[in-house]
């Protein structure tokens, strides 16, 4: 099946996102709220050490930021390749 755009260059650049949102999510989750936590405990947020804060609660917010961001960096992809929806 022939394709109108570089399907190979499409599909190198959504792995690259999707390896570095990856990449986030984990030090986020596992780096700060686990590997980093007494490094980030001398900071506080709204009251609390924020390793603690990030294993709680921060982790949550980022990853819903981080939906929304995945989503927006393919649509544009898909736009730049021309494979978008209508």
């Amino acid at each position: 099946m022939k394709h109108d755009y570089d399907s190979q260059a499409y599909w190198k650049e959504t792995l690259k996102l999707l390896r570095n949102v990856l990449i986030l999510w984990f030090l986020v989750s596992f780096g700060a709220g686990i590997l980093f936590v007494e490094f980030f405990n001398q900071f506080h947020l709204g009251g609390y050490p924020l390793g603690f804060w990030f294993a709680h609660q921060g982790a949550m917010y980022f990853f819903v930021a981080q939906i929304f961001y995945y989503a927006w960096r393919m649509n544009n992809l898909d736009i730049k390749f021309d494979v978008h929806e209508d």
